[in-house]
This record gives structure tokens, sequence and C-alpha cells, in this order.
């Protein structure tokens, strides 16, 4: 944790909100910028990083847009993989896939092959429990300006997949849009996301309430900052307050070296304008979610340059402040680049996240060669007492618990009731409904593991609770 503190000036930087209008703020001090080594963070306990594909003088040199997810007890990492140059004719998207808990990986995998007149890059995943999807975001050649469309593949093993398809929106056009790799699952089941819709490259939340993922598209009430052929907010990602605020954290594209931030009280529907804040940024990707403890958190390159160096976990209990941050990879781990190639350069590369038994993973593109994740414990960096060990809670009268193979739902008085299990990644993994004040099911089928449980009665009582099985 940051143990050395010292103060940012901010003077002249144009379109700084004032503090008391920011999204967000953090503690003066946490970040140490003299300490261009670490930022004067340690590591938190626990903490360890693997290495899931190294290129050698046989493979491909160039690998970036690394996303992982959990589906059916196996581990899944996509990227965007070339011989040796970004976004070259010869772009393809690859995955690998563990089932021992990322001790071993297999050999890169096919998720979309290389396309006549433009090339593909990775989209990023959503599961749901029992079917895999993985985008696929397309670039055409002939597209002027520059831009995509958004497909997807599917599969129920992670083995075998389906023809590419296109992404609809509610209106059952294509998305016309390069597809964000960071999918949020809200409590209501609602898919909340970004992408960078035609002409050119112009940010937009979007949101679905089709659990699939790949239908059902609209567009969120956000009015982004014009810069050319791009907008100004760029590549976001977004995490939720304790009040159910969003709050979604993008690169900027203005070379300010800090976040820009916009929020959503109505579920990604509409959105608040994006302000500068006063949090600095390598003009960079981040990732941004939740712990199960309600924990908000993301994974960053904290600096005031293009150096995307040192890699940092910052925290906060409440979404509002984040006053506690974690050294994740250090300028002095990083290895020597070992092959050339166009936008190759030094740094932990477009860092995407996600929770999975008991740990946070953080993924990213080592000098955009080595595909690489460092996950941390979550009893290490939980603020809100963690989820770790808890069996049962009572909210709202409403009481839920595991006992052997079974989940039991106990209420205050008779009522409909209908259940959602939830992985802590937000995957939906099992549904049910009863009549009474109390209800049982089976739940062998489940893995080991953290899940929310969200309850609903006639009542109009919703109790969301986190489960250790």
């Amino acid at each position: 944790m940051k143990k050395i503190f010292t103060a940012l000036l901010f003077a002249g930087l144009s379109g700084l909100a004032s503090a008391d209008n920011l999204p967000f703020t953090h503690t003066a001090g946490l970040l140490d910028a003299t300490d261009t080594n670490a930022l004067g963070l340690s590591v938190a306990a626990g903490t360890e990083t693997v290495t899931v594909f190294a290129p050698t003088d046989d493979t491909d040199h160039f690998s970036n847009g690394i996303v992982m997810i959990s589906f059916k007890g196996a581990l899944y990492c996509m990227w965007q993989s070339s011989q040796k140059d970004e976004d070259a004719s010869d772009t393809w998207v690859a995955y690998s896939r563990s089932t021992d808990e990322g001790k071993t990986w297999s050999k890169p995998m096919v998720i979309a092959e290389t396309i006549a007149n433009g090339y593909c890059s990775s989209g990023g995943w959503h599961a749901t429990a029992d079917t895999l999807v993985a985008y696929i975001n397309t670039w055409p050649d002939n597209l002027s300006p520059k831009g995509g469309y958004t497909r997807y593949v599917t599969s129920t093993d992670g083995l075998t997949w389906s023809e590419p398809a296109e992404v609809k929106m509610a209106d059952g056009s294509r998305m016309e849009g390069i597809f964000e790799q960071d999918p949020h699952v809200l409590p209501n089941g609602r898919i909340v996301n970004a992408a960078h819709m035609q002409p050119g490259l112009k940010v937009t939340p979007i949101y679905t309430d089709d659990p699939t993922g790949i239908r059902g598209w609209k567009k969120g009430n956000f009015t982004y900052t014009a810069n050319g052929d791009q907008s100004r907010e760029l590549e976001p990602s977004l995490y939720r307050k304790a009040d159910g605020t969003l709050v979604m954290i993008f690169r900027d594209q203005k070379s300010t070296y800090y976040k820009m931030a916009a929020t959503s009280t109505d579920n990604g529907e509409t959105w608040s304008s994006a302000v500068l804040t006063e949090f600095p940024d390598a003009r960079t990707k981040q990732s941004a979610g939740n712990l199960p403890d309600g924990t908000a958190y993301f994974a960053c390159n904290p600096v005031n340059n293009k150096l995307r160096s040192p890699l940092a976990l910052v925290l906060s209990k409440d979404g509002d402040l984040f006053d506690t941050a974690y050294l994740l990879r250090a300028n002095d781990e990083m290895p020597t680049l070992r092959y050339s190639g166009s936008a190759k350069r030094a740094g932990y590369h477009y860092p995407k996240s996600m929770v999975y038994n008991n740990y946070l993973y953080v993924a990213y593109a080592t000098n955009k060669e080595d595909v690489q994740y460092t996950r941390v414990p979550l009893s290490s960096i939980s603020l809100n007492g963690g989820a770790s060990g808890i069996e049962s809670i009572a909210i709202d009268g409403v009481k839920v618990f595991a006992a052997g193979k079974e989940l039991h739902i106990q209420l205050a008085s008779a009522s409909s009731i209908d259940v959602e299990v939830f992985t802590i990644a937000g995957n939906k993994v099992l549904t049910f409904a009863a009549y009474g004040s109390e209800a049982t099911h089976d739940i062998s089928a489940l893995s080991t593991g953290m899940y929310v449980v969200r309850v609903k009665t006639t009542q109009g009582v919703t109790s969301s609770v986190i489960l250790a099985k």
C-alpha cells in the first residue's frame, strides 16, 4: 500500500472540474510520481503473475487486447495476434484455455481467422450458464474514416465455435461500432458497455436487457466531445458506486494525461457529460469494476506520460474516494522488448480484469508481445469486510444460506419467490421460482466459489446477497 506522500499540482490544467463536481477523487499523495519504478506502492499479499503466452522465433510476435473470463470451471484468455505489427492485415483473434486454475495453458487457438480486406481484433467475452460468447471487432479496409463493426461466435464447451454472426442493435440492425472489451452485468441483469460508433470512432455507452449479450443493444444518451474522426473520450470501463450510480472512466485522447469520467443514475440509459478528473493516466485503457463486497477498483497506468508502466490497482470503499492503491507490476521487472514491430513499445498495455474464485485477475500485454495476468487475493484488497467465508446473510426479512448441496431461502411471511444466482463476475448461472415462506433448491451443479443471490417477492422485497458455497 502507498506509504510515501507527495502533492500533485494541477495549475493551468484546462478543463479540470472542481473537486466537488468530480465523479470520483483520490487522496492526496496516493501515488508518488517521483518514484518512477513503483509510484511508492507495495504489492498486496498473495499477488502472483502468470504468463499465458510468450513469443518465440517460430510464433507470432505481436499480442495485445488481452481479456479473460471463466466458463464452466475453465479459464479463457483472448487476444489479437499478428506476426509483427499492430493492426496488420494478418491479425487474427487467438485464445488459450486452462482447466487447472491457470497452472497450465493451451497453445493459442483460433476465435477469428484473418479476413480479406481488413482485420479482426479482440472484443472481449460474455457468458451465461451454458453459453460462452466471444466478441470480434471487425475493421474493413475500405471504411473511411477508420472504424468497424462487431461480430460474435458462441460455444457451449469452449472448444467448438459457431460461425461468426453480427451483434444486433434493438432495431435489428448491425452494431456499427467497435465493442469495448468490458461488458458489465448489473444486479438487475442489464448489460452495460460502450462501443466506438461510426463514422470514425465516436464513443457511445450502450446497454441491453437481453441476457445473451448478442442482441437488443441500445445507445445510451451521451454527448461525446468531438475530436476529429474520433471522440475525445475513448476506451472506457465502468464501476458502480454504493448508491447504484455507474461511473464510466475514459482515456483522454487530447493527451492531458488525466482520466475523464461520466456518470449514470438510471442503469446506463442517460449519462452526464464526461469531465476531466484529477487522476493521472498514460493515455491508455483501464479496467474498472467492483469486488464482491462492493469495493470499487480500477487497474491502470497512473502516470502523466505515455509510458504504460507501472501497472497499479486503486481501490475505494464506496466509489467516491479512492484512498488505497497497490502495485501490480513495476518498471524494473519489465522484460526487454524481444521483437520489433509497428506500435510495439515497452509497457504493461491495455489491462482488463475479472473476478474468479476469490481472486481479482488483471490481464494485459507486456511490451505488446507477452500475454500475462496478475491475480490478487480478494482477502488482500476488499475494503468493506470482504466476502470470503460468508455463509448466510439476512436483508429485508430475507435469509439466504447454503447447507450441503442445497440453497435455502427463508422469508418472514409466505410469498411468491423468484431467485436468480450470478457469479461474482455477473454471469447468471441459475434461476428458479417457488411459493411459501421457505424454499430450497439443489446447487450441486455449481462450482465452489462466491455467488450473488437475488431474491424477489410479491411484497416487493429485493435482496442481493453474497453466498460462499
